[in-house]
């Protein structure tokens, strides 16, 4: 029944069926695709199976910061560190 398709005659008719429905302009077009997408599901169907798990995301590093904020960070970094410590009372 199968082999019945493929006569001459009948491959022609199908042909022309197409050529009716697309054009003749996007027929090469059509032919390539089919042919990408026969070749993506070959290599998809031969290729081993990998699971890829992705990294996660990662912090990204502060950048340089800029003079002027370095030096605005600075004078009140070093008030920090110069205010006295209170000790604790004990009553």
């Amino acid at each position: 029944m199968l082999g019945e398709l493929f006569q001459p005659m009948h491959l022609l008719l199908i042909l022309v069926i197409f050529l009716l429905l697309f054009g003749p302009s996007k027929l090469p077009q059509i032919a390539a695709n089919l042919g990408k997408s026969i070749r993506e599901f070959k290599g998809a169907l031969s290729a081993q199976e990998e699971v890829k798990v992705a990294a996660p995301p990662q912090q990204p590093q502060p950048a340089a910061q800029p003079q002027a904020a370095q030096q605005a960070a600075q004078p009140e970094a070093a008030t920090q560190a110069e205010a006295p410590k209170q000790e604790p009372k004990n009553s």
